[in-house]
């Protein structure tokens, strides 16, 4: 406790330091990590153009496939053997109450495990097309999230924050390096067939970052709504209307010369025009050989898979036409699992469902990068929002919500494969080897695009914002 002198005294000195400040911000002299390049200078009238990164790339894009609905780890990617020892015994010390209720016992995998490729990987049967991907890519067994809940969850993987308002990492990525091509979005997020994940338009946000830089959502069956003229508007007529308009916007612009939201509102009318065209092209999978259409499965006779495998190669046409980054997802909304990976009650029934959907197209999706040549630039990565308990819920067959340890995976450009970095315990409970959270996840994805999470900043509400917040570093056991 303080006495009234004291108080005074010290208030004097504090204020005296605020003066200070003031006084070094206006001459230029106060130190700013903003001022060091970590920023990036946008033109407002081009807020898309490519823009450098802060090192050398070794990736230009990025393709994230987000299983939504908390994929469970124990029955992809991370093998016990002990589980399978110690089936329907109770976990000991084990918490008697998850997320949504009382613990059952122990439950082993629901699918069986064989290993893959040339390292051996133990991958289960559930997902045969991506296990043979194996030697393609690196494991990371020990990530660990902030929540158990699937929307504040699916926020941190997708922003760093589990509240809402914060920036996407898409969001984060064209801010800083904007995109190759200006006849598209930078960023795109491809929505799963049977809908939006539980954080919806979270995951493609743009947070307090310039509106321009959030996601455009849109897939095969759900194209951009208004790019056609209305009826009776023939082509010449619509390219005259687009003419004047941006004669008259140019005018306004010269008389408003300050006006940075005018820039960036032009320049968001004018990628919509050129997108009347290019949306629609890429968007338009009659090209595509039924060679490739069969290797997806698009055309399957289970509508969703079909229609999850058409998103599929609609996010090849994408990266192989330059869009920074692509946000696939797998799985929407839905209490229960039926329409997503919560696995809560008959994991095993739900799970043959969603996996069906899930394997070909995706192992298809990499598969066709790599052969085309697209790897060699981008960055593919596979991830839940957490994984589940090792038990079952009692009186259930299904795994509760686990945080404490979960897996992802990424393969392409400037990832080393074959490796397994991290471990949870000798039943998949909790991460013990190598622990990780989400802000090295996403500190390893932008540093292989060249940026630094450190110094790419955003000063909002006087504070200067990163993806990773004031966490994270690289992972390096990943880095070819």
């Amino acid at each position: 406790m303080l006495d009234r002198r004291n108080f005074l005294g010290r208030s004097v000195s504090g204020l005296s330091a605020v003066a200070l400040a003031s006084l070094l911000q206006r001459d230029g002299l106060l130190a700013n990590a903003r001022a060091s390049g970590g920023s990036p200078a946008i033109d407002l009238a081009r807020p898309h153009a490519p823009r450098p990164p802060h090192m050398a790339p070794a990736a230009k894009n990025v393709l994230v496939i987000f299983c939504a609905g908390a994929c469970s780890q124990l029955e992809t990617w991370d093998f016990k053997p002990e589980l399978i020892k110690r089936d329907g015994q109770p976990l000991p010390g084990g918490p008697s109450v998850t997320f949504q209720g009382p613990s059952g016992n122990l439950a082993q995998p629901q699918y069986k495990f064989r290993p893959r490729g040339q390292t051996g990987k133990m991958i289960s049967e559930m997902v045969p097309h991506l296990a043979e991907l194996a030697d393609d890519v690196a494991f990371v067994h020990s990530l660990t999230s902030k929540s158990n809940t699937h929307g504040p969850a699916e926020n941190f993987l997708s922003t760093g924050f589990v509240l809402d308002g914060f920036p996407s990492i898409g969001a984060w990525v064209s801010y800083a390096l904007g995109t190759e091509n200006q006849d598209l979005p930078a960023f795109v997020a491809i929505p799963d067939p049977r809908g939006v994940p539980q954080a919806s338009v979270n995951n493609w946000g743009p947070g307090f970052l310039p509106a321009v830089f959030q996601g455009t959502p849109f897939s095969t069956s759900q194209p951009i709504g208004n790019l056609k003229p209305p009826p009776g508007v023939g082509a010449p007529a619509d390219r005259a209307a687009r003419s004047l308009l941006r004669t008259l916007n140019e005018t306004h612009l010269r008389d408003h010369p300050g006006d940075g939201s005018l820039s960036a509102r032009i320049a968001s009318y004018e990628l919509a025009a050129r997108m009347q065209l290019s949306v629609p092209a890429i968007s338009d999978l009659s090209t595509e050989s039924q060679q490739t259409l069969t290797m997806y499965g698009a055309d399957s006779k289970n509508d969703i898979k079909a229609s999850f495998a058409r998103n599929c190669i609609l996010a090849r046409r994408l990266i192989e036409s330059g869009v920074r980054f692509v946000q696939l997802f797998n799985g929407a909304y839905a209490s229960g699992g039926a329409l997503n990976w919560d696995g809560h009650q008959k994991l095993r029934e739900q799970y043959d469902g969603h996996g069906e959907i899930l394997d070909q197209p995706a192992a298809a999706l990499f598969r066709d990068l790599k052969q085309r040549g697209l790897l060699d630039d981008t960055l593919v990565v596979w991830c839940t929002e957490f994984g589940r308990m090792p038990m079952f819920q009692k009186g259930a067959q299904g795994r509760d919500h686990n945080p404490q340890g979960f897996t992802a995976w990424l393969g392409g450009a400037g990832v080393k494969p074959g490796v397994s970095h991290g471990a949870t315990d000798e039943l998949g409970f909790k991460a013990i080897e190598n622990v990780l959270s989400v802000h090295d996840l996403n500190a390893t994805i932008l540093h292989l695009l060249g940026l630094d999470h450190q110094r790419l900043t955003f000063h909002h509400n006087g504070i200067d914002r990163r993806l990773t917040d004031v966490h994270g570093h690289v992972i390096q056991e990943l880095l070819a």
